[in-house]
């Protein structure tokens, strides 16, 4: 952990030295000003830090102010940050043809004019972003399956990803979700790991929401990543008493025509690592459903050991461009994929937001799987 925070803080030190550097044309003779950006610019660098240690310590009013303001922030930097790292791109390459065309050498970008543009441009993009992410879309799948259903046509199932309750996301988010599910009326729930983030024992109002929503075959839940930085057994425990199954490296017969299998993230402390082996141990006739958290898949393609992966964790890459990077680790992010040995893979883009309470370019989505079975014929042939 220290490591990582090390890590983090060097970053966004960087990150912001760059933003510095963008902004100084406006710093020019405003001595005062020039502090005051300094000393902002300081305490946003600690800000997650300092909501980690507000929160952790019952302060959560003062953290939850703090988290929308440092966070708010992040997403504002990192669109300035995007845009003053082309400038500086630029800027190098002018440099450099200006040791051959010294007629370039009176142009720059880098420039309180353009300064101006990079702020105002961040800023919108940063409103913009705010309302596209509490824009939940519900995205639609149609899948037609030759497995049977023994007596059901169609299953319909709704996937929440990554939804990360906290802070940020609590009361007012869980209950535009819930009012969409009561609309939808699904047969099944599935939450595919990141529901909850940091402290989460301010949360009791959010799980009896959660509870309020009972469709016929169940919720069913797996665990993501910050459920473990939140605490296993609180997020466990807060999982349960918002009325969800947690499939644990296990697997689940739903409705007599659905086998549901479930594992939990792998950095989960004494978690299994081998996922084709839970796989083939809860092999079934029945349409088979993997619940895992990350898109990434056992090699070689899980084998046609199930017939759907549902999962999440990328968030395709929750503000443009930084999808551009999550698709270096996580190729499959949005949307779905056919494997080579068969089966599908759904990625989600995530019903939440993780740091930045905003999106851009990538909307959530909660998604609505309509999975229709072969029918069985009826009567004796001859």
């Amino acid at each position: 952990m220290t490591l990582f925070i090390f890590i983090f803080v060097t970053l966004y030190t960087v990150m912001h030295g760059l933003i510095f550097w963008g902004v100084s044309p406006l710093l020019h003779g405003h001595r005062r000003l020039l502090i005051a950006v300094c000393l902002w610019m300081a305490l946003m660098i600690f800000a997650p830090l300092l909501i980690h240690l507000l929160d952790g310590n019952g302060n959560h009013q003062q953290a939850r102010v703090m988290a929308f303001t440092g966070y708010g922030w992040m997403g504002f930097a990192f669109f300035t940050f995007s845009m003053f790292t082309l400038i500086a791109s630029l800027e190098i390459a002018r440099f450099l043809f200006s040791l051959a065309f010294h007629d370039l050498q009176r142009f720059s970008l880098h420039a309180a004019p353009v300064s101006i543009s990079v702020l105002l441009i961040a800023l919108i993009a940063s409103l913009y972003g705010y309302f596209e992410a509490g824009s939940i879309r519900v995205e639609k799948i149609a899948i037609t399956t030759e497995k049977p259903g023994h007596g059901r046509e169609k299953l319909r199932i709704i996937q929440i990803s990554d939804l990360h309750l906290g802070l940020i996301h609590r009361e007012k988010t869980t209950g535009n979700i819930t009012r969409l599910l009561d609309r939808i009326k699904p047969d099944m729930v599935v939450a595919t790991g990141d529901m909850v983030d940091a402290q989460i024992d301010h949360l009791n109002g959010v799980s009896n929401l959660w509870k309020m929503i009972d469709p016929p075959l169940g919720k069913f839940a797996v665990i993501g990543n910050h459920e473990i930085y939140a605490g296993l057994s609180q997020s466990i425990d807060f999982l349960r008493r918002s009325g969800f199954i947690v499939l644990r490296n296990e697997s689940a017969a739903v409705g007599n025509c659905i086998q549901l299998i479930g594992i939990d993230d792998e950095h989960v402390p004494g978690g299994t690592s081998d996922e084709r082996g839970l796989l083939k141990d809860n092999a079934s006739p029945l349409f088979t459903i993997f619940l895992k958290h990350r898109p990434t898949v056992p090699v070689p393609a899980g084998e046609g050991l199930f017939d759907l992966q549902l999962s999440g964790h990328a968030h395709r890459g929750q503000i443009f461009p930084f999808n551009l990077l999550t698709a270096l680790h996580f190729p499959r992010q949005n949307g779905l994929y056919s494997l080579p040995e068969g089966g599908l893979l759904y990625a989600s883009r995530g019903t939440g937001t993780w740091g930045p309470p905003m999106r851009f370019l990538s909307p959530p989505e909660i998604t609505l799987f309509e999975i229709s079975f072969a029918k069985q014929s009826h009567g004796n042939s001859n």
